[in-house]
């Protein structure tokens, strides 16, 4: 079995020092157990956490919301 590669979500470069790596979250996933989001540690700051897609939907939802009220 070979190993996983683990790619830095920040810069798209490999972890090649795993003590250099950090999980900075997990994406769940319709089918299956989800994976881990891996990035450097100088970089786990500039990793975006907030899905941006969800941020647009709930942000609909919450103007209808408000609308509604």
């Amino acid at each position: 079995m070979s190993a996983r590669l683990r790619i830095c979500r920040a810069c798209d470069e490999v972890i090649d020092d795993p003590e250099d790596g950090v999980i900075v979250r997990h994406e769940l996933s319709n089918s299956g157990p989800g994976w881990d989001v891996w990035a450097h540690r100088e970089h786990a700051d500039d990793v975006e956490l907030i899905n941006p897609d969800l941020l647009r939907i709930m942000t609909r939802v919450w103007v209808v919301k408000a609308a509604a009220e």
